[in-house]
């Protein structure tokens, strides 16, 4: 085994403790995958909970979602997380992805709930690191149907929001995806706290999202499409 696979392994287990302590996951809920190269994905498995997998229970599948290892006796009987398709339709679609994480963040799923709308611009943290962040239609939960709802937002949204159900973040590897998982929650926190105070939200003062948008240009974030959908909100547009 190479030396980039048991680090990317032992990388998504920590993100998966980190998940669990964190209360971005409970039980078995909760997936992460990672590219390896062109025609190999690690992904963890179904069944286990998330946040207590061992890096050699992960499973390697090819970009149709075949399983392609050897299964021996930490994998026998393991199958890939029954997520799959949506962390597929992800490679697919963006060969800058690295590495997906689906997590249930309570506060920011409560959020969707309740029909929050977050493409806003509330919090500067939020504007740089996951921009105008969608909420996908409801879709059952591990059905080709996830993918679907996906489908025609990832291509422009590195976090999107899965109503009444999730979230799901990608980035150029496995950590950075779970720093938008961090950023994502944090500030639905905020949010769900300020809504506690008040249900008028103070948004970012339209001349000050301009430079906003210069750092996440600066940080290599900008996806296509981010110029139309902020400019309702830049002064002067």
């Amino acid at each position: 085994m190479e030396q980039r696979e048991r680090d990317l392994r032992e990388l998504i287990c920590r993100v998966g403790q980190l998940m669990y302590q964190k209360g971005y996951i409970d039980a078995t809920g909760g997936n992460i995958s990672a590219r390896l190269d062109a025609e190999r994905i690690l992904v963890s498995p179904s069944g286990l909970a998330t946040g207590f997998m061992r890096p050699e229970q992960l499973l390697i599948v090819s970009p149709s979602g075949d399983r392609i290892d050897t299964p021996d006796a930490a994998t026998d009987g393991l199958r890939p997380t029954s997520e799959l398709p949506m962390h597929l339709e992800c490679y697919r679609q963006r060969v800058d992805v690295l590495g997906v994480v689906h997590a249930h963040p309570p506060t920011a799923v409560a959020l969707t709930l309740a029909g929050f709308d977050f493409q806003q611009c509330l919090i500067p943290e939020a504007v740089v690191l996951l921009g105008l962040m969608p909420t996908a239609p409801y879709s059952t939960p591990a059905s080709p149907e996830n993918r679907d709802a996906i489908s025609a937002l990832i291509r422009e949204h590195d976090a999107i929001m899965l109503a009444n159900h999730g979230s799901i973040t990608v980035a150029d590897s496995v950590w950075g995806a779970y720093h938008l998982l961090e950023c994502l929650e944090h500030c639905a926190n905020i949010i769900h706290r300020a809504l506690q105070i008040s249900a008028e939200l103070a948004p970012i003062p339209p001349d000050q999202i301009e430079k906003l948008l210069q750092y996440r240009e600066n940080f290599g974030l900008t996806r296509p499409g981010d110029r139309e959908r902020f400019s309702r909100f830049v002064s002067g547009s």
